[in-house]
């Protein structure tokens, strides 16, 4: 007889009655208190994560940029782009500072011609953790082969 109050309830579609509700009440806000700095912690990491991969390809837009403008031995005729570092720069408005550029012309073992260009940037996180790296060097090589000039 002791459940019949508590099943009728339900049949009725009101809630049930529970006995010592009143110290359930702040259990989710010290729950909250609890999980709150981790989630805190997660979501802070995960926007650096993401921080991360665009300024990564970003670098990597710079390095392709950069080799392509060296490959074409017609670039430099018809481009408002004094040199690859110029060409590779092009697309590193958001890159402060802006990063470093090399490139190389060489020979492969088969004798064809190839630039090869690397852009290197210092990524600086949001997190300043414990075991979370501040920075992050970010290098991206680029190596294009360069295009035959044929003659007239």
């Amino acid at each position: 007889m002791l459940h019949a109050p508590r099943l009728k309830a339900r049949a009725t579609g009101q809630k049930a009655i529970r006995r010592g509700g009143a110290s359930r009440r702040g259990a989710s806000t010290a729950e909250l208190a609890i999980l709150l700095p981790l989630l805190a912690f997660l979501f802070v990491i995960a926007v650096d994560w993401g921080r991360v991969f665009y300024f990564s390809l970003a670098v990597e837009n710079c390095a392709r940029n950069g080799a392509l403008y060296g490959s074409d031995p017609f670039e430099p005729a018809q481009s408002t782009y004094a040199t690859i570092t110029d060409a590779a720069l092009a697309d590193a408005g958001n890159l402060q500072p802006p990063p470093t550029v090399t490139s190389t012309n060489s020979t492969d073992s088969s004798g064809n011609a190839y630039v090869e260009v690397t852009v290197a940037w210092q990524f600086a996180s949001l997190t300043n953790f414990p075991g979370v790296p501040s920075t992050t060097n970010l290098t991206r090589t680029v190596r294009m082969q360069m295009q035959p000039v044929t003659p007239k």
